[in-house]
């Protein structure tokens, strides 16, 4: 899948509930489910177990799980290289973990965009404005082939 195909993939998600741990398509997912989501619209089978794991997950051990498992299976990007079909990743609160995800819609400044589940909201295309931006803490490509 090329980058607008991704961002296509990601906007046919757009309406599906917000639910803890899922990543069905149109029924249930969260942000971590819809990259997940995405991943196996483009290879099919995920490259690793996913653990189970709460809404405060890796806050008390102060891990980067999410951001080791991204190192692990993307590319990442500066964000000087900013483009529609990253995956974006995103620390909600100074001193916490990294564990919020979505992915770069449009990328032109004063439209930039992303899409993410988002508690209470479900799966949106938010507009990336300085309060989300600051948040950013890394980008990553989807891989060409695994």
């Amino acid at each position: 899948m090329s980058a607008p195909e991704i961002v296509t993939a990601a906007r046919g998600w757009l309406g599906t509930p917000y639910l803890h741990q899922a990543s069905c398509r149109g029924a249930g997912t969260d942000c971590l489910g819809l990259i997940l989501g995405l991943w196996r619209d483009r290879f099919g089978a995920l490259p690793e177990p996913v653990p189970g794991y709460t809404q405060d997950w890796s806050e008390a051990g102060r891990e980067e799980r999410l951001w080791q498992a991204a190192r692990r299976h993307m590319t990442e990007k500066p964000a000087a290289e900013a483009a529609p079909g990253d995956v974006l990743l995103f620390r909600m609160r100074a001193g916490c973990v990294a564990k919020h995800m979505g992915v770069q819609a449009e990328a032109a400044p004063g439209r930039a965009s992303f899409i993410h589940a988002w508690s209470g909201h479900g799966v949106v295309e938010t507009r990336l404005t300085g309060p989300w931006a600051r948040r950013v803490v890394a980008r990553f490509a989807f891989p060409e082939r695994i």
